[in-house]
């Protein structure tokens, strides 16, 4: 990495003066207001507005939170959902909601429709089915002039046939257990019980000559603790870190084409499982070509987390359950979760014995080096996470205080990998292509494995870098396909209605927001490309390549529009995300 952070691009690329336009015509007034801390100003270091007052120590990290809704769904300009799925000769349903705000005129939707946005509906040509019917915005290919719903039979059985690709969806008898509060936690409160007693007749016996006789018992937690868990061989396999809201399922299922190995929802909060909220049990959702998947899990006490321990085991089918610890977000810190729980030993220990204890699913535990970037405590942590039943460890080679603002310290990482052996440990943070996937192997040969974040994000195709040992010099046009790609993976799931094709557009929109950092390697002087260095203002090999590299919200609208259509009038865009990760 160069000195100055500045990456070497070929002078033939590099456009002198740079004035990097940043479009904010998709962005609301509200949000042009906290923009400061956006990415896009962060990147291009030109801010796009005069800056506002603000007080330093209300500082907004980590993510732009005062964003506004992406879109808007108008319910009187949209059909029913007992409608969408009218066949040919088949009886129209009646709606039994009072006061539903939805049509329920099929051929008058039909007359205020807007126009397809293709010929060509994804769903169908793969399924022989559009779940969305008349609703979709894909749908002249399966709605007749008759407004009825078209179905191809054949391809539907050969598709059914392979079983359901998408598992780990919330049960309607299980969501409404939960939000009674009827859901049978009798073992889980049991289990974390049964760790603080033992940890208490512990710390007795080391105050006095005389320990105290019997403990807790109670025939399921025996069983509990006398079964033999699941296991995984994470020798030399590729991890794909949990990334919060970039890593969806049709995210990982683009990693998955490309050759990783292990992959993991996004953090979930066990507070909104436990309350049975559609939008987090989302997270936990499994494609079928995700072989080895698990959850990352996050709370602040171990009746919430072994809760979450039984239900994820009753209701869901994973390989293995992920503890987080390294999450740096304020509202998840300030509350004693994530990077929170480094700070709380105890609390850590019950935690974990608790869950471990519940799971017959490896645990595993991700975290950072410590809260601050004085204080490494990783290393002092890592044995002790063996001894209460964690089966691998993540160690991301940098503080909560650092965030992403300095390189990843993989000497530090070394030594944790050397403190918690023989307990597996992998190693995460700026990796981005096979020569740093070496080098860190170079640095921690103690490592299991690695697992690669943001990386991912810039250039998922880093997996079959690494397989293949060598540097893909990848065109603009192979680039769109794979965004192509998503585009249809998303339609397919979220759906491709409105609101399908809106919220594919925003987690696409996402995903370009880290996707523009690629810098093409024939215009490099010195390939590969370094995480944290800052390109300066460059032109592509070709006007799409040039399109692609666009540090403005626009550009990547547009390239939005080229799959999904155009936007509609009260879009607005602000990425989630504040990606301020270059060297200094």
């Amino acid at each position: 990495m160069s000195s100055s952070g500045i990456c070497n691009i070929k002078a033939e690329y590099i456009i002198p003066d740079p004035k990097r336009d940043v479009n904010l015509d998709h962005v609301s007034d509200k949000d042009k207001i906290n923009f400061e801390n956006a990415s896009i100003a962060d990147e291009t270091n030109e801010p796009p507005f005069k800056k506002q007052k603000f007080d330093k120590s209300k500082k907004l990290k980590g993510q732009n939170k005062s964003r506004g809704p992406t879109y808007r769904v108008d319910k009187g300009d949209e059909l029913c959902s007992n409608l969408i799925n009218v066949v040919l000769d088949g009886e129209i349903p009646t709606c039994e909601r009072k006061n539903c705000q939805f049509l329920h005129d099929i051929k008058k939707y039909l007359e205020l429709k807007a126009k397809d946005l293709g010929d060509n509906c994804y769903n169908y040509q793969v399924s022989g089915k559009c779940a969305r019917g008349l609703s979709c915005r894909f749908g002249s290919e399966h709605i007749t002039t008759e407004g009825t719903n078209k179905i191809d039979q054949e391809k539907l059985l050969a598709f059914e046939a392979n079983g359901p690709y998408t598992i780990n969806t919330l049960k309607h008898d299980v969501q409404i257990a939960l939000r009674k509060r009827t859901y049978d936690f009798k073992l889980a409160e049991k289990c974390v019980k049964y760790v603080d007693s033992i940890k208490k007749n512990n710390h007795e016996s080391e105050k006095s000559s005389n320990p105290p006789t019997g403990s807790v018992t109670d025939e399921d937690i025996i069983k509990l603790l006398q079964r033999e868990k699941k296991k995984i061989h994470w020798s030399d396999k590729l991890f794909l870190s949990p990334l919060t809201t970039v890593g969806n399922l049709p995210f990982r299922r683009i990693c998955k084409e490309f050759g990783v190995d292990i992959t993991c929802g996004e953090m979930a909060m066990c507070s909104s499982l436990l309350q049975g909220l559609p939008q987090e049990w989302a997270l936990l959702k499994r494609h079928k070509s995700e072989d080895i998947f698990g959850v990352q899990l996050c709370a602040n006490n171990p009746f919430l987390l072994t809760k979450c321990g039984q239900l994820l085991q009753n209701e869901t089918d994973v390989d293995f359950v992920d503890l987080n610890l390294g999450c740096p977000i304020e509202l998840v810190y300030n509350s004693g979760a994530g990077c929170g729980l480094l700070r709380r030993p105890r609390v850590l220990e019950t935690c974990v014995k608790s869950l471990s204890s519940i799971l017959d699913v490896p645990l595993t535990v991700k975290m950072r080096t410590g809260v601050y970037s004085s204080e490494n405590i990783a290393h002092t942590l890592a044995p002790k996470m063996k001894d209460c039943g964690v089966s691998l460890l993540t160690i991301h080679g940098r503080s909560r205080e650092q965030r992403y603002t300095k390189s990843a310290n993989w000497n530090y990482i070394e030594t944790v990998a050397q403190a918690a052996a023989p307990m597996p440990v992998l190693g995460n943070g700026d990796i981005l292509s096979y020569e740093d996937y070496k080098k860190s192997k170079e640095t921690a040969p103690h490592l299991t494995g690695v697992m690669i974040g943001r990386g991912a994000l810039i250039k998922p195709w880093i997996f079959t870098e690494i397989k293949e040992q060598k540097i893909w010099d990848i065109s603009s046009s192979e680039r769109f396909e794979i965004i192509k790609k998503y585009s249809n993976y998303g339609l397919e799931h979220w759906g491709s209605d409105n609101k399908g094709v809106e919220n594919t557009r925003r987690f696409l929109l996402e995903w370009l927001s880290f996707l523009y950092r690629y810098i093409p390697v024939g215009i490099l002087e010195s390939p590969p490309q370094k995480i944290n260095e800052r390109p300066p203002h460059f032109k592509g090999r070709d006007e799409l390549e040039t399109l692609m590299a666009s540090p403005s919200a626009s550009d990547w609208i547009k390239i939005s529009e080229m799959l999904l259509g155009p936007v509609p009038e009260n879009f607005n865009f602000l990425p989630k995300h504040k990606a301020n990760s270059y060297k200094n």
